[in-house]
């Protein structure tokens, strides 16, 4: 009796893999709506088959992290090509996949809190055909380069709690990006990237008195539309005015940074502070330009924001030079490190180009963009900033 109860447990399983086998052969594979609706149709017919359907989705998850993806990655790129309800089937599937691991890398937290959350659930058919046009385009994905460890693998120690030094980085970006002024916003900017090169002068003193065995890392930030060509050159500026090199993949809406870890996390929070302070920089000059009867037009904001990264990026790196000027014996290490950030980018990225800036030029737009990274000093009231910072 036992022996026939397993049995038919057995076929019914064999049945519920067989069903998501055939829907899935029909639809991966074909780009054609009626062999998607075919699989869909199979699907629905067989609530039996959901638990087998979802396993399924979380293996090419799993092959995805083996294939250098990281939830963040997914996420992007499913919010590109796909439509809201996909992203939160996304979400479901990854935090799935990702509670098997006791440990997980140390920036994926982070991405996971980000996933969309599930919605109001679809009929059985819609909720069917969302999860095929999903897996059809997970299981397309191409491999991208390793940019930390895979859930699963040993991981390295973790720190307890964030870096003093992020941690004041973070305050003053916060209140840059909080104040109504726009002379103290780039006052308190210059600050944080004051405490950057500082801090990499600091890692690059250690590593001069007890060099380690640590090389350079990286990390994906994503570049989001519209206007990416100017936000990619931004962080571009950011990236090298820190010791790091940036490499933008347009088709899948992200820059790869590679540098020194204690430089990473740093850039980025970075980067994302200028883009909220651009923006609303940008918002208040086309305020200006429709009090005087001008309309809001796409060739303006391109021509403001890539203004703005092209003249931050020479006042970041001037920060970066006059803060290495104060130690001159660690700037063979610099350079050293430097090296090193070049070769290991060269080694991930052995086929880069350089692309031409796609924009429709509007001079009020560059104007006010320069002006707007113009508009403070780079040698703030230290003393009056170091209050704000720990208040």
């Amino acid at each position: 009796m036992h022996g026939a109860v397993r049995k038919g447990t057995v076929m019914q399983e064999e049945a519920r893999e067989s069903t998501v086998g055939r829907a899935l052969g029909e639809a991966l594979h074909s780009r054609d709506d009626r062999s998607l609706d075919t699989a869909a149709s199979m699907l629905a017919a067989d609530p039996a088959a959901d638990a087998a359907l979802a396993r399924r989705g979380e293996e090419f998850v799993r092959t995805l992290w083996e294939r250098g993806w990281q939830p963040a990655d997914l996420a992007r790129t499913v919010r590109r090509e796909l439509a809201e309800e996909h992203g939160r089937l996304l979400g479901v599937l990854v935090r799935a996949e990702t509670a098997r691991y006791a440990t997980l890398p140390r920036r994926w937290r982070e991405q996971l809190d980000a996933l969309e959350e599930p919605g109001a659930p679809l009929d059985r058919f819609s909720h069917a055909t969302a999860v095929l046009e999903l897996y059809r385009l997970l299981v397309r994905l191409p491999r991208l380069d390793a940019v930390g460890p895979v859930p699963g693998e040993t991981l390295p120690p973790a720190a307890a709690g964030e870096p003093r030094m992020l941690t004041r980085i973070r305050a003053l970006l916060a209140k840059a990006e909080a104040t109504g002024y726009p002379e103290e916003a780039e006052a308190l900017t210059a600050k944080a990237q004051e405490l950057m090169a500082r801090h990499s002068l600091d890692e690059a003193g250690l590593a001069a008195g007890a060099p380690s065995p640590q090389t350079p890392g990286a990390i994906r930030i994503g570049v989001e539309p519209p206007y990416e060509q100017a936000k990619a050159i931004l962080l571009d500026a950011v990236a090298t005015a820190n010791h790091c090199r940036a490499v933008w993949n347009e088709a899948y809406g992200f820059s790869t940074v590679v540098g020194f870890e204690a430089d990473l996390d740093p850039v980025e929070l970075l980067h994302t502070s200028l883009l909220v302070q651009g923006t609303a920089a940008m918002t208040r000059a086309e305020a200006e330009q429709r009090k005087g009867g001008r309309k809001r037009t796409k060739s303006f904001r391109q021509s403001f924001l890539l203004a703005y990264a092209n003249r931050l990026g020479a006042r970041l790196e001037a920060t970066s030079r006059r803060v290495a000027a104060e130690a001159p014996t660690l700037l063979p290490v610099l350079a050293s490190r430097e090296v090193a950030v070049t070769a290991r980018t060269d080694e991930l990225f052995p086929e880069t180009r350089a692309t031409r800036v796609r924009a429709m030029w509007d001079e009020e737009g560059w104007q006010h963009g320069a002006s707007a990274a113009d508009s403070a000093t780079l040698a703030p009231d230290r003393a009056r900033l170091d209050r704000r910072a720990r208040s």
